[in-house]
């Protein structure tokens, strides 16, 4: 399994790589429109949709989001990601806790489309952090993903209390804590770093920090971190009610585009929203 992980990251850092950092948007946009087509398939599959169905939902997502990829105003895509920080906070933090309805039924339905529109979102924001510039891009999820490395080693090192015990027995408060303390670390070192190199300048945190001052830069951060523990949850709990491990197996030894993705839906939203106001 090790061996396949490794590979399968190989392969996919080949690709995604050289077309993050070529700076040839239509590279980039090709490959982001076939993960959105990945994404919304595994979703349609979590939420109970047929084979066929899944993968006709999965091409006319494609066909939609390069339409609107290349037609959206500014002002509309921002709402967009206003919407979905909206819909994170009232429709799927609190299933966390309320539970996720059957999976049958109008109200599963409503929550899968919702969640379709949350999961456009996310790529949007991709695209449009990617357009302000690669680097910066970058930057945003090397967040989430500092969250999950100190999360990873905190719950190891310390964990005890179990954060949601019915959807991810594995995770636990001190890791979530050790997430968010690895988070702000590294991002203090590099708005502190930034002063004397310059290429940190273009970066989340230090203009986070740069634009409100430390309190709220860090605060922000913090957000960001408890956002991602939620999107990371939340899947967690779609795939044990449709009693599947993984999303897909489309990236062997990794799961499916949601299982490594899912961290980041609720995140990129509300970082693209937080670059509207830098």
């Amino acid at each position: 399994m090790l061996k396949t992980r490794i590979i399968t990251a190989v392969l996919l850092l080949a690709v995604l790589l050289p077309v993050l950092f070529f700076n040839y948007f239509p590279a980039f946009a090709v490959v982001v429109t076939l993960f959105v087509g990945a994404a919304m398939w595994e979703g349609a599959r979590l939420f109970g949709l047929s084979a066929t169905a899944a993968k006709v939902t999965g091409v006319v997502s494609c066909a939609l989001f390069v339409l609107l990829m290349y037609g959206a105003k500014p002002g509309a895509v921002n709402a967009l990601y206003g919407v979905a920080a909206l819909l994170w906070l009232i429709r799927y933090a609190p299933t966390l806790g309320l539970g996720l309805p059957p999976l049958k039924g109008a109200a599963n339905w409503s929550m899968a489309i919702t969640f379709s529109f949350a999961i456009f979102a996310c790529f949007f924001a991709i695209v449009g952090l990617y357009l302000k510039s690669p680097l910066y891009l970058l930057s945003v999820l090397a967040l989430v993903w500092i969250a999950d490395i100190g999360a990873y080693f905190s719950g190891k090192a310390f964990g005890k209390r179990k954060l949601a015990p019915t959807i991810s027995p594995g995770k636990s408060w001190e890791g979530a804590i050790g997430g968010g303390v690895a988070v702000l670390a590294i991002a203090a070192l590099t708005i502190v770093a930034a002063v004397s190199a310059p290429w940190l300048q273009d970066t989340f945190a230090v203009r986070l920090q740069a634009r409100f001052g430390w309190a709220l830069a860090l605060l922000a951060l913090l957000v960001i971190v408890a956002a991602s523990v939620i999107g990371d949850l939340f899947e967690s709990q779609l795939k044990r009610r449709a009693a599947i491990k993984d999303s897909s197996n489309l990236l062997p030894g990794h799961g499916g585009v949601l299982d490594r993705v899912d961290a980041l839906i609720p995140v990129l939203p509300l970082a693209a929203l937080l670059t509207a106001w830098l």
